[in-house]
C-alpha cells in the first residue's frame, strides 16, 4: 500500500510539475532592451528573468580582454564580456533547447564600444569566433540566424565591418542612415537619441506632429527590415516612462529601452 501511495504521489507531482512544463510552454519574449544592463544587481540574468529580448554591455579593451564598464575608471577584475555575458549565454543555450529562452528566438547582445573603434572591434571579433556556434553570422552579405545576434554600437568601424566577408556582429546605425541603402544584413538595428528628434517629455499628450514623426520612423524601419531603438527617453518618473513606452509600443518601435526592468515587464504584461 505504501508503494502504491508513493507512486500515486509521484504521478501527481509529475503531472503538475513534470515534463519540463515550464520549458515546453512557449516563452513570451518582450521587445525590450536592458539599457546599461551591467549596472543591475544580476547583470544579464535580471533582464532574462524579465524576458527581455536585448541587453547592452559597454566595453573597453585591456590587453586581450574586453572589460564591461560605463567608464574606464570603473573597470573591475573579472568583469569581462566573456564572464558576464558570452559564457553565461552559451551555458544557458546549451541547457535550454539551443536558444536563450528555449523557443528558438534570437536574442540580442548590444556591445557598445567606448574606446578605440578599430582596436576594440578587432579584439571582439577574435573573441566572438570562439562562440560562433551560438551566434548569428553574416557571411557574404547573407545572414545565418543563431541564438544570439551581437550588434556593435558606440564607436563603430563601419568601413572595416563592411569589408569583412564573415562577421559575427551587425552594425548599429542611426536615423541618418535610413536612406543610405545599407542592408539589414550589415545594419540590423538603427538607434538614436530621443531628445535629438522629440521635445515631448512624457507629460501630457504627445504633440500630434511628434506622434506622426515617431510613427513614420517606426514604419520606415519595419519596411526596410531594421530594428528601431531610442536611447535617452524621458525617465524621471513612472508616469513619464509609462507614457513614453505607450507611444513607442503603439508606433511599433522594435525595441523599447529601460533601466527599470521589472517596471517595463509589468507594462507589457498589462497589455498582453
Amino acid at each position: 500500500m505504501k508503494v502504491k501511495k508513493t507512486i500515486s504521489i509521484l504521478l501527481f507531482l509529475f503531472v503538475i510539475f513534470g515534463c519540463g512544463s515550464n520549458k515546453t510552454e512557449k516563452v513570451r519574449v518582450w521587445p525590450a532592451h536592458s539599457h546599461n544592463d551591467y549596472e543591475h544587481t544580476r547583470p544579464l540574468f535580471d533582464a532574462l528573468d524579465c524576458h527581455f529580448k536585448s541587453v547592452e554591455a559597454d566595453v573597453y579593451s585591456v590587453g586581450d580582454s574586453l572589460f564591461v564598464a560605463h567608464n574606464f575608471d570603473q573597470i573591475k577584475s573579472g568583469r569581462t564580456l566573456r564572464n558576464m555575458y558570452l559564457d553565461p549565454l552559451k551555458k544557458r543555450i546549451g541547457e535550454n533547447n539551443g536558444s536563450v529562452y528555449g523557443n528558438g528566438e534570437e536574442t540580442i547582445l548590444l556591445v557598445d564600444i567606448k574606446d578605440d573603434a578599430m582596436r576594440t572591434y578587432q579584439l571582439l571579433d577574435k573573441i566572438l569566433q570562439n562562440y560562433a556556434d551560438m551566434l548569428t553570422v553574416f557571411q557574404n552579405g547573407e545572414k545565418k540566424k543563431g541564438s544570439v545576434m551581437v550588434i556593435i554600437s558606440g564607436n563603430r568601424p563601419f568601413d572595416f565591418m563592411k569589408s569583412q566577408t564573415t562577421r559575427y556582429a551587425g552594425y548599429d546605425g542611426r536615423l541618418e542612415n535610413f536612406d543610405s541603402g545599407i542592408s539589414p544584413e550589415l545594419m540590423p538595428m538603427i538607434s538614436d537619441n530621443w531628445t535629438k528628434y522629440f521635445s515631448w517629455d512624457g507629460k501630457g499628450r504627445m504633440p500630434s506632429d511628434q506622434k506622426i514623426l515617431l510613427g513614420s520612423f517606426a514604419n520606415k524601419a519595419r519596411n526596410e527590415g531594421y530594428i528601431l531603438r531610442f536611447w535617452g527617453t524621458p525617465n524621471l518618473t513612472p508616469e513619464q516612462r509609462k507614457a513614453v513606452w505607450t507611444e513607442l509600443k503603439e508606433a511599433g518601435v522594435g525595441l523599447i529601452g529601460a533601466d527599470h526592468l521589472k517596471e517595463l515587464e509589468e507594462f507589457f504584461m498589462e497589455r498582453m
